[in-house]
Parts: C-alpha cells; structure tokens; sequence
C-alpha cells in the first residue's frame, strides 16, 4: 500500500471482502496519471486495449457480445419489504439476494487483482460531496472511473479515521485457475449477473458485468439509485438531469436541469450551441444533478460526475460538435470500431464508412456490410473538463441555483413543443406523467408510449409514489424560489410524417422564451394542459418554418389529451394508496379542463 489508511471501517470493510473473494493481490489505487497509464499499458500489452494512434492517451475496448448494455432485468432494489422498493423496481428479500450473492463472490477473484478505488462524488470540499470506495477486479473499470469520478488519496485523507463512505462491491466473475489465460473481456453469464443496491445500508453489490453502470458504481448505482434514498432521507434531490447555463445578450444568466428518457437529446442539450444572435450555453452537467437548498433558500446544483459516459454512435460534428471536440484525446471508446489507421468510427458520425474496419465484435468489417460496425450502446468516456463549452464554474463547490426544470418525451403527436406548468403541483404532474414512443433502441413494440416519470423510472431507489411525494415535499420548502417546470417535445411529426422541428441548436429559441416568461417579457397564453407561446412569441428570426408546420407545433388537440387520461389513471394505480392526493388532484383537475 502506497498509503496509509486511518479509516479502521475501510480496513476491515476491505480485509472482510478479500477473506471472501480471495484475490491474487490487493492494490489501493491512487488517483494518477502514472496508475492509470501503468493500467492501460497492461491492458494493450494482452490485447485486451488498443491504442487509437488517432487520439492522443486514447483507446479502444471490446465487450463480449452478451455484456453491452445495463440490465435492467438483473437490477435489483433490496428491502426488507417489497413495498419499499415499489412497483416499478424488480425487489429480492435483503437476506435472500445477499445469500445467493456471497455464494457468487466466494473465490470470485481468485487469479486477479483486486483494486480498492476511492473517490469523490462532486468536488471533494463540495457539501454535496458523497465518498465512495469501489472494490473491482476490473482494470478497465479502474480507468472509466478515473475519468468518471474524482479518484485519490485525497479521499482517504478526507475519511480519516471515522468518515462515513459508501461500499462499492464489483467482480466481473470470472476467477482464473492457474495457467489459465484470461478472456479479453471477462464476465460471467446472464443469468449469474447482479446488479443490487441495499438502500438501508448505502451499499452495492454488482457481478458478473464489466460493462457501464453496471460496472462503474459511481455512475447510476450511486449517484442516482443510492443517492435518491439519501436524499429522501436528507432533504435533497439526486436526478437524472443534465445542467445548463445559458446567459441572455444582456449578460443575466439562468440555469435549466432538464430530465429526459434515453434517446431524447439529453447530451446534445447539455452541449447546445445557441442559434440565436447573442445567447451563450456552458455545460454544467450531462446525465445527473444533485441539489441542495441554499442559504438563501434557491435550490442549487451540482453534476457530481468528473467525465461524461456518452452514447457514440449518431455522434456527429453536425448534431454535437462540443461532444466530438470532448473527444479528441484522453478518451476510452466501448464496441465502437476501429479504422485501419488507428481511429474510431461508429453509424452516424460525420465521416463515411472506410473500406475496411474491425468491428465490435473484433470481427474484419468491410463496407456495404449489412451488419453494424459499432454497437448501437457503443459508448465514450471523457473527462468533463476537456469540452470546450464547460461552465468554469462546473466544479463550484456550492452549485448553481437553479431556474428552470424542463421534462420531456419522444412524442410524434399529442403533445406541443413547449408548455409552462401553471404552477409547482401541475409541474410535478407534468414529470410524473412524461414518456416517450419507443424507438428501435428500447424494448418493446415501436411506437408504444412508455411513460417514465422524471426519467427516473430505471433509477429509483425507492417506492416511486414516496418520490412523487419528495418532490411535493421540496416544493414545499422551496415556496415562491422553487424554479419553474416547462415540458418539452423536440419530436412532433406532421400527419406525413415529416419532423416538425429542427431541434438541436434551434432548441434555444424555446429555452430563450422560457427566460422570457420568466421575466414577465412574454405573456403566453393559456390552454387547459398549461402555458404556451402566444402567437410571435417564439424567436424565429433567420428560422424557416412554415406556418403550418408551427400551427401544429403548438396544437392543442383536446380529443388526443382526453384520449391520454384513461392511460394516466392505470399508471397511477399501479401505486395504489401510496401515491399522493396531489397528484390524483392534478389529474382531476385536468380532466375538468378538458371537459
């Protein structure tokens, strides 16, 4: 050990999981650039890496085709009671799921290294700051986490010798007899991987995935699934939001959170290039936000991550410029393919495809092939700070208070391109009801409305309806400096089927009018589901649209609304009495609006 460790429950914590997985060697990670680069060296020299000679301090990494994505249906939320857990989490008894988990990590790490990572999530003197200590036998997930978290001896020293931290328990299962060569992608099969959160106890048990935030604990597991618990518990909020400054001509800066299911354009709003003359994005933050209540009684935010965990493919210089510029160097690439001259290259980034590529499945890929050459889950690691729009203030120890929430869904009709919510119960119903129309990418029928509420269905540490009631509860407290709630919909279609709207930088226009309402400089006009832009409100300069296609952007169709409530209410139900009167209140109210 390059360091000593007062901490006597870390110890302990750390010699008890040895005694049980029994690993080769035990190594403390440190945090440098000297590990990290030691780590990846090893990793290339095995094959299990490789070098993009493209991308400065890059590489490459190919999963076993049965490892490629989290699974959902192997994640489990572990209360002593299923009610606890809710209806929307898959629960196994804290006794039973621990039995068959030690079963699993008897001799687990057996042939490797087990390494113990400590690290930060948020900035080590942020109050938000929460301190993890992942044990893996996975060098690659050493490397991710040294970019996705703040990894060091500083997290040792900031325990001492009593400081609380929360246990991150990883193997990729897959012990190694003597003699016997190592996968180059280790893992152990379907059926025998756990993905397990014990909310009680702050703790996680992950097995048998190397992949994501199956296997970087700090991601999902504990910035989101753990974390809610806590902050239940605290009087905070952990949401899968990303972080927004945006700052008007005049200079006045506002800062959005906006939650979004996947493949809804989270990243691409995270990274916005405004299209209007004289408005200015920064990146906050891509995928989570903290939130504490401030002093002065605003909410403020923190992304408690150090690197972002993107979806590569459909990438692009013409859809993110600021993620392809993130990329460029220090960067680890998951299932994408690899060209022949040392680069990546996934389906829709700018450049077409060369004649010969290795694909995912490290198989020779030839152009005009009718197989993909990248996962459609390929994925980039890249450290935050290395995008060129990144807030200075990204790492301010307090946060920044928070404006504006915006939720959203994948929506081809029904629902408009924006409305603000009446007020901060109709907000939380708002989030509470958001979905989206499956796409090739989930799972499921295309075209079925999926409802996800805050985008936190897959993220929950908890019962839901007691989330519906947390964020009740903090409306409470935040009173008249809660932020304001507007819903989205980048996706509507013409009856043709033609989108409506360009989206992507263009999406400013709708963020610009949201300051406006917020400074009483556009009236909006009112409808029975909320506010919308009144005629002229909208910012279209240098935009063509037709009027036609606008008309429909900002329809109303009371008939479709009325259509949505029966689909509402058997959603509710599933909560039974624990879901909050409020919430059955908005509902209602709603109806009688539309009648």
């Amino acid at each position: 050990m390059a360091y000593q460790v007062a901490n006597k429950k870390l110890r302990e914590w750390v010699q008890e999981v040895a005694e049980m997985t029994k690993p080769g060697q035990v190594y403390w990670c440190d945090g440098s650039k000297a590990e990290y680069d030691r780590l990846m060296d090893a990793m290339v020299a095995t094959g299990a890496a490789i070098r993009l000679e493209k991308r400065p301090n890059s590489f490459a990494f190919f999963s076993d085709p049965s490892d490629v994505a989290r699974v959902e249906d192997r994640t489990y939320i572990s209360y002593p009671t299923q009610e606890e857990a809710g209806p929307t989490n898959n629960w196994v008894a804290v006794d039973d799921l621990k039995k068959t988990m030690r079963e699993l990590y008897d001799g687990c790490m057996r042939g490797r290294t087990m390494y113990v990572i400590p690290f930060s999530m948020a900035a080590l003197t942020s109050p938000m700051a929460k301190y993890g200590i992942e044990i893996t036998d996975s060098p690659y997930v050493v490397c991710n986490m040294h970019i996705m978290t703040r990894v060091g001896v500083d997290v040792i020293k900031a325990l001492g010798t009593d400081g609380e931290f929360i246990p991150c328990l990883h193997s990729v299962g897959a012990p190694l007899e003597p003699g016997q060569k190592d996968a180059l992608w280790p893992c152990a099969p379907i059926e025998q991987k756990y993905i397990s959160h014990f909310p009680d106890e702050n703790l996680i048990w992950s097995y048998g995935s190397g992949y994501g935030g199956n296997a970087l604990l700090g991601k999902k597991c504990l910035a989101l699934r753990i974390a809610s618990a806590m902050a239940r518990r605290e009087g905070w909020m952990a949401e899968h939001m990303l972080i927004l400054r945006l700052t008007s001509p005049e200079g006045k800066r506002y800062h959005i959170a906006a939650a979004f299911p996947s493949a809804c354009g989270k990243t691409n709003l995270a990274m916005i290039m405004p299209t209007i003359k004289g408005w200015k994005a920064e990146t906050l933050g891509d995928d989570i936000a903290w939130m504490m209540i401030g002093k002065d009684g605003r909410l403020y935010a923190t992304n408690p991550e150090s690197g972002f965990f993107g979806v590569a493919p459909g990438t692009s210089h013409s859809s993110n410029p600021m993620a392809m510029d993130t990329i460029n160097e220090n960067s680890i690439f998951t299932n994408c393919a690899v060209t022949d001259d040392g680069d990546i290259w996934w389906e829709g980034i700018d450049a077409p495809a060369p004649e010969h590529l290795i694909d995912w499945k490290r198989r020779d890929w030839e152009r005009g092939s009718k197989e993909l050459a990248a996962h459609p889950n390929a994925r980039f690691t890249a450290p935050a700070r290395q995008c060129p729009i990144i807030s200075p203030d990204w790492e301010k120890p307090e946060g920044v208070p928070i404006d504006i929430f915006i939720f959203g869904g994948r929506r081809a009709s029904v629902v408009p391109l924006v409305t603000e919510s009446f007020d901060w119960d109709h907000g939380v119903y708002m989030g509470a009801t958001a979905g989206s129309e499956t796409t090739a990418a989930n799972i499921g029928a295309v075209g079925n409305l999926r409802r996800d509420p805050f985008a936190m269905t897959p993220f929950c540490g908890y019962n839901m309806a007691d989330y519906f009631s947390h964020w009740f509860e903090m409306g409470d407290k935040l009173g008249k400096n809660a932020p304001r709630i507007f819903y989205v919909n980048w996706f509507r279609k013409s009856p043709e089927g033609k989108w409506l709207w360009p989206g992507f930088g263009e999406n400013s226009r709708v963020l610009k009018w949201m300051c406006e309402r917020l400074e009483g400089k556009v009236q909006g006009r009112e409808t029975p589901i909320g506010i919308l832009p009144a005629d002229g409100e909208l910012d279209l300069t240098g935009l063509e649209i037709s009027e036609d296609y606008l008309n429909e952007l900002m329809r109303v169709d009371l008939d479709a609304w009325r259509a949505e409530l029966p689909g509402v209410e058997s959603f509710f139900a599933k909560f039974g009495d624990r879901l909050p009167k409020r919430l059955s209140a908005q509902l209602e109210a709603l109806r009688k609006r539309l009648a």
